[in-house]
């Protein structure tokens, strides 16, 4: 069993894990249910929609690597709330990451709080965001929104966390490619599938 929270677990056989790249699991998650979607909203959105058919988890886990100029490197952000940073219609009237005619706020509020972690807004787009600057979200990737709305209309637990790899600035890539085979130990040791003694290199 994999302990959420005080009031959420769920055995490990009955969870989808879901990652954009295979480096960002590395050889911990071998033997799991692994989904990996590809970079984007689109390719996420439609590997998960697809899996989903296939089998309906129990809760979706999705782990990835993402920048923040407000988190330190290597720390883990459970997300809860999500914009998708790139919708901008405010020309038509509509509120910035609003979807139009979508019924959907601009902030979505989706997702489980694991105990111990710090509580991030993820803004999604479909850019790698190299100049953060906005105060409506303080972490960046390039999927999450997009599982969080489906697993919504699913109505299945989604929870979200984001091992921070880089600071959304100009050294994002370079910090990136250093980091991100990292964020697979760490997310062992917090969901438990591996012991406090293995090494993040």
């Amino acid at each position: 069993m994999i302990q959420i929270n005080q009031t959420a677990s769920f055995a490990v056989e009955d969870i989808l894990f879901c990652f954009a790249l295979e480096s960002e699991a590395a050889e911990v998650f071998k033997g799991q249910n692994v989904l990996f979607t590809g970079i984007g909203k689109v390719n996420a959105a439609y590997e998960l929609a697809k899996q989903i058919q296939k089998k309906k988890p129990a809760v979706i886990i999705n782990l990835g690597s993402a920048g923040s100029s407000c988190f330190q490197k290597g720390e883990v952000i459970c997300c809860t709330k999500f914009v998708q940073r790139d919708m901008d219609v405010r020309g038509l009237g509509f509120a910035q990451f609003e979807t139009p005619l979508s019924g959907l706020p601009p902030v979505l509020e989706y997702g489980l709080l694991m105990d111990n972690l710090s509580e991030g807004i993820c803004g999604t787009g479909d850019n790698f965001e190299m100049g953060h600057c906005s105060n409506a979200y303080n972490v960046v990737d390039m999927e999450a929104y997009a599982l969080a709305v489906i697993a919504m209309k699913e109505n299945i637990p989604f929870l979200s966390l984001k091992y921070i790899s880089d600071g959304a600035d100009d050294n994002a890539a370079e910090d990136w490619t250093v980091q991100v085979h990292k964020a697979a130990i760490t997310y062992g040791k917090i969901l438990g599938l591996i012991g406090e003694e293995a090494k993040v290199i």
